[in-house]
């Protein structure tokens, strides 16, 4: 072996970006403590990863507070309680949260300027339908000073010719990274080829890059990570030992081990997944099981799958894969 071989994946125009605390806050309700949130943000500054999605900049009428943690809100106080006089210049890290288009985010009254905060990017999430709202999100939130991403979620339910319209739309907005999102964790490696492929034709000479944010109810959240990258995505999520939503996503542990790029160091993440989100285990759960490989084979939300797993007939899985299939 050499180091001039094709499995050398160093690149150094990659961006990864930590979404632990924004996506795991779809198990516990954003109810992180300050103590974990700030191991996370600490990890990902030693670890030399790029950006870290601290949660959800999601109104208080939709998500009432007292249901919901502070990291559904991302109000400014809750941020530099935790954060402090957070910058780029002085951690290298970027700091980011996630806005749902259809009612979700107060967008046009409840984001500060980014002169005004510690956040550095805007991550605007839309089904297909919603381009249009999330369009002008990406507009408001990039004449506020943020960088922005547009993350077109369950992409594996919108059929080719909406793609093609919703990145023709994209491609003339000011958001740096259109984002291939697997909600429903159904992609296989030939599906991820064709839609990193078309992103990336569609979006050619704007300079704006392709990124993949992966789901693991097939077990494949890596594994199409790999894929991306290796077809030319530049922006790629992950979470510490893959906490998500379900089954979770790709594994920032084994990521960061797959990329070779001396400035990410993974003796950080492994002393976090060692005493920080080992022990949320005790108190939720997530990653691969076969009620949601059954929803990420059928295409299915993987709300059925949760809904399931939290139900009085959790064992019977014949059971619900017959229902989900008569359902279908």
């Amino acid at each position: 072996m050499t180091d001039k071989a094709p499995w050398i994946t160093f690149r150094p125009e990659l961006r990864v970006l930590d979404c632990t605390i924004r996506d795991g806050g779809l198990m516990n309700n954003s109810h992180f403590s300050d103590t974990e949130v700030r191991a996370v943000y600490d990890t990902c500054v030693e670890a030399g990863i790029d950006y870290m999605e601290i949660g959800y900049k999601n109104s208080a009428e939709a998500f009432p507070k007292e249901k919901f943690g502070p990291w559904r809100h991302c109000d400014e106080a809750d941020l530099r309680r935790v954060v402090g006089d957070h910058s780029f210049e002085k951690t290298g890290l970027k700091l980011a949260v996630m806005a749902d288009a259809g009612g979700k985010c107060d967008w046009r009254h409840g984001i500060l300027p980014a002169d005004e905060s510690v956040l550095d990017m805007v991550r605007v999430a839309c089904y297909a339908p919603q381009i249009s709202e999330a369009i002008e999100m990406v507009h408001h939130c990039h004449e506020l000073g943020y960088e922005t991403t547009l993350n077109i979620m369950a992409i594996s339910t919108v059929q080719d010719a909406e793609i093609d319209q919703v990145l023709e739309i994209a491609k003339d907005s000011p958001a740096g990274t259109v984002v291939v999102v697997d909600s429903n964790g159904h992609l296989y490696r030939e599906q991820v080829d064709h839609l990193v492929t078309k992103y990336r034709r569609a979006l050619e000479g704007t300079g704006k890059d392709v990124g993949i944010h992966a789901h693991n109810n097939m077990q494949l959240a890596f594994a199409n990570t790999v894929e991306a990258i290796i077809l030319g995505c530049n922006r790629v999520d992950a979470t510490m030992l893959g906490l998500g939503r379900g089954a979770g996503n790709c594994p920032m542990e084994i990521l960061l081990s797959f990329l070779r790029n001396p400035k990410f160091k993974l003796r950080p993440v492994l002393k976090l997944i060692q005493e920080t989100i080992q022990p949320m285990k005790q108190r939720f759960d997530w990653g691969p099981n076969i009620p949601y490989l059954i929803t990420g084979a059928l295409n299915a939300h993987p709300r059925h799958a949760i809904a399931f797993c939290e139900g009085k007939e959790k064992g019977d899985i014949v059971e619900f894969y017959d229902r989900m299939l008569n359902e279908g």
